[in-house]
């Protein structure tokens, strides 16, 4: 296995260079001195920023991309050995690695890199502890798995020793990082494309588990089942989290737990953090992000940010600073009365987040929801429907194949149907064009607009507004 030598520059090519965590660190290793290249299939924003810093981009993969002088070749998992780049980088003999190879030998350049995971919020929650470590004048580099208008991007190159990045389950790439300290927000059924079931998607946040060392710490949801399971053969501190119970007594049963719960007109949380041993651990918490899941969230943070001696000046001003990653319950404008609202979500549990968001502002909901692979929406078929459900009127754009195939088992008529069958007001008009157009013709002053999915539905709510 090749490792990178921080001190030793060389030529990188990035195949698949486009998406948002190879972007990251291509530009991560250019202002580092490497010389970089790289290819997608076809153009886009991120493709033309890495561009403007001076990084060669190649819109189209073929074998004449790869010569002889590039040492090392990364690659994401979406690549397969058909491609012709890496076919060709294989017939050259060529170092290779894939992107979750090159972040984990990435940790080790920092004394302290942080890795947060879980079936959703881990965007949220990564962009939550940049605003914080940011207050605390650490100075972090920071790789995020959206868009953070804090850090301007994706990517904050720091000259401090903490590394913050999402550490994704798909294909157990997270099991090739090497954190110091990590964050674990959930346990759920997904990706169930790569993984079995439930019990192999536990297992391999098990064995996440193991991977820091006596000196970090492993901050884990207390409300996931039997989460002692998760961290039993950890060697870090292992610290909990979860909501105060209030049904008899008011008992706190994790390390931090959150409680005293109000919301804004917008619906954004104040809450308070209690510890058994110091109560409470903050006061007056206030988040600029809304929803319930939200207050979650910022408890993990929380408690990574305490174990790694930050003030709780910091905490507090980083937590309200933090307005959240683009497409995250992000409002995009108002047309004609209609309020509209873009939002990542792609899982039963992020939608009912979401709308759960939603109805505290007050309004009628229509939720455009692209399903994200037709393995996962075939998987969580029920899941969805009851998720969907807590919208007033959902229509329902075709699903977003990413990097499968149709096969004609699933398609999004069929989870219109099951909606109907609930009594919900579902449809189904067509195209992102028939859509927009249905939309104008239906949706009234005051109604809130959400386009939903992790696809690219995200062009409805912007072309019905002009951008």
């Amino acid at each position: 296995m090749y490792h990178i030598d921080i001190n030793n520059p060389i030529h990188i090519h990035f195949i698949g260079i486009g998406g948002i965590s190879m972007s990251g660190l291509a530009v991560l290793l250019a202002r580092k001195g490497f010389t970089i290249s790289g290819s997608d299939r076809s153009k886009s924003e991120i493709t033309e920023m890495l561009k403007a810093q001076g990084i060669r981009i190649m819109i189209g993969q073929g074998a004449a991309n790869i010569n002889d002088d590039i040492d090392l070749v990364v690659y994401t998992a979406a690549i397969h050995p058909d491609n012709p780049e890496y076919a060709e980088c294989v017939k050259r003999g060529l170092q290779m690695m894939d992107r979750a190879t090159l972040l984990g030998q990435l940790c080790g350049f920092y004394k302290t890199s942080i890795g947060v995971a879980g079936t959703h919020g881990k965007t949220t929650t990564t962009s939550m502890l940049s605003l914080i470590l940011m207050e605390a004048d650490t100075d972090p580099t920071i790789s995020v798995g959206g868009i953070l208008p804090a850090i301007g991007g994706n990517l904050r190159i720091g000259g401090g020793d903490e590394f913050l990045f999402e550490a994704c389950e798909y294909t157990n790439s997270f099991l090739k990082f090497n954190p110091t300290d990590e964050i674990i927000l959930n346990i759920e059924a997904d990706h169930l494309d790569f993984f079995k079931d439930i019990n192999d998607i536990r297992h391999s946040f098990t064995e996440y588990a193991e991977i820091p060392g006596s000196l970090g710490h492993i901050v884990i949801n207390g409300e996931i089942a039997n989460h002692a399971e998760i961290v039993k053969n950890a060697k870090a501190r292992v610290i909990t989290y979860g909501p105060v119970t209030e049904e008899k007594h008011f008992v706190l049963p994790y390390d931090y737990n959150f409680g005293d719960i109000t919301y804004d007109e917008n619906g954004c949380a104040t809450f308070t953090v209690y510890n058994p041993r110091i109560m409470p651990v903050l006061k007056n918490v206030k988040l600029s992000v809304p929803g319930a899941h939200n207050v979650s969230n910022a408890t993990a943070a929380i408690a990574l940010a305490k174990a790694l001696g930050i003030s709780d000046e910091a905490i507090l001003r980083g937590l309200e600073g933090c307005k959240g990653a683009e497409r995250r319950f992000q409002k995009k404008g108002e047309i004609c009365g209609v309020t509209i609202i873009d939002d990542y979500a792609h899982h039963p549990t992020e939608i009912a987040a979401t709308l759960a968001t939603a109805k505290k502002l007050g309004k009628t909901i229509w939720c455009v929801f692209q399903p994200h692979t037709f393995s996962r929406t075939k998987a969580l078929r029920k899941e969805f429907v009851e998720a969907l459900s807590a919208a007033d009127k959902v229509v329902m754009a075709p699903i977003y194949a990413a990097r499968e195939v149709d096969d004609g088992t699933i398609s999004s008529d069929d989870i219109c149907e099951d909606l109907r069958e609930k009594g919900v007001e579902a449809y189904a008009p067509g195209n992102f064009d028939e859509i927009e157009n249905f939309l104008l013709k239906n949706c009234v002053n005051g109604d809130l607009l959400i386009t939903m999915g992790a696809g690219d539905v995200v062009k409805i709510g912007e072309h019905l507004l002009g951008t």
